[in-house]
């Protein structure tokens, strides 16, 4: 052999040799972490939480002693607890998925519902009748209206209860009318660290009294009002993932009074204050906000981060400050 074919082979074998340490190095160097470093992240697409496709039905529900048991509570995906004439209080069920088969005793509609299902886009709300000083603010409302009078083949009179306790509703078709919210209307995640363990919480009305007691079975809070189990008729006693007091600015400014005389409470809804969140076990002061009607309501903790909430039924109970 040459010089030149020599030199040719030297050249082809250190070109070898130079790929294949790389390669070994490069295999290595994949299977192990430095101490104190970790993996580069993987390149994500972050993706904002697909909005509700379907309208929301929001029904009004008496919960007064002779309305109880109530139907359609279990597939409630959020209840309001509202404060109304008297110190009592009234219900708004609000369904985000699926509709129930039967849902009531239906009641009247106030204006804290107004201001309330403003942030739900155009839902279906469901209501026996209004005060005549109310009926023209909620003719405006951006709503659906679904009172008897306007579909009165989705309502009968029924149940054990005696009227005006046993109106209910068979929800239909939601009208092409309706529109789903443009986002989502709560926030659901996981739980900062500020919670104090706790497995009961009590929210007082002037005439009425809610309590919620943790299960870690159920890994639910099961609702008692008035010193009793509140059920449903298709379920049994009802629960709740999460649960938020709600403190608000109430009002008895409009000339909107009952059939005893007593002016109606308007909730202010838009805004913010202070708020507790239950859930997993634990209580979390909070505060809320909501800047504009059109906004969903979010929480915080007390230093300002988002406070998501468990999941649904979520009980709202929307208490005067």
């Amino acid at each position: 052999m040459n010089g030149k074919a020599r030199l040719w082979l030297l050249a082809l074998v250190l070109a070898v040799v130079a790929v294949t340490t790389a390669v070994v190095v490069l295999v290595a160097t994949r299977g192990t972490v430095e101490p104190g470093t970790a993996d580069p992240p993987m390149t994500t697409t972050s993706e904002t939480p697909t909005p509700p496709s379907a309208p929301v039905l929001a029904v009004k529900i008496d919960n007064v002693g002779q309305a109880r048991p109530q139907t359609g509570l279990c597939d409630a995906d959020i209840v309001y607890v509202e404060p109304v004439e008297g110190g009592l209080t009234r219900l708004l069920a609000l369904y985000l998925d699926e509709w129930p088969e039967t849902v009531g005793p239906v009641r009247s509609a106030r204006r804290t519902d107004i201001g309330l299902l403003a942030q739900y886009g155009k839902p279906v709300f469901a209501y026996s009748g209004a005060a005549p000083e109310l009926l023209p603010v909620l003719a405006a409302a951006d709503l659906v209206h679904s009172s008897p009078s306007e579909v009165p083949r989705s309502y009968f009179r029924g149940g054990d209860h005696a009227a005006p306790h046993n109106l209910y509703l068979r929800p239909s078709t939601p009208p092409t009318t309706a529109r789903p919210p443009g986002q989502r209307p709560l926030e659901f995640g996981s739980a900062p660290s500020s919670g104090t363990p706790t497995d009961r919480h009590r929210v007082d009305y002037p005439a009425a009294g809610y309590v919620f007691d943790w299960s870690a079975e159920s890994n639910r809070w099961a609702v008692s009002m008035d010193g009793r189990p509140l059920t449903s008729t298709e379920c049994g006693p009802l629960s709740a993932a999460t649960v938020v007091e709600q403190r608000v600015k109430v009002t008895t400014d409009e000339i909107i009074e009952d059939s005893s005389g007593a002016r109606s409470p308007v909730v202010a809804a838009v805004g913010g204050g202070a708020a507790t969140v239950l859930r997993d076990g634990g209580r979390f002061t909070a505060t809320w906000s909501r800047p504009e009607a059109s906004a969903p309501t979010r929480f915080h903790t007390g230093d300002g981060g988002s406070l998501p909430l468990a999941g649904s039924p979520v009980w709202i109970l929307l208490a005067p400050e």
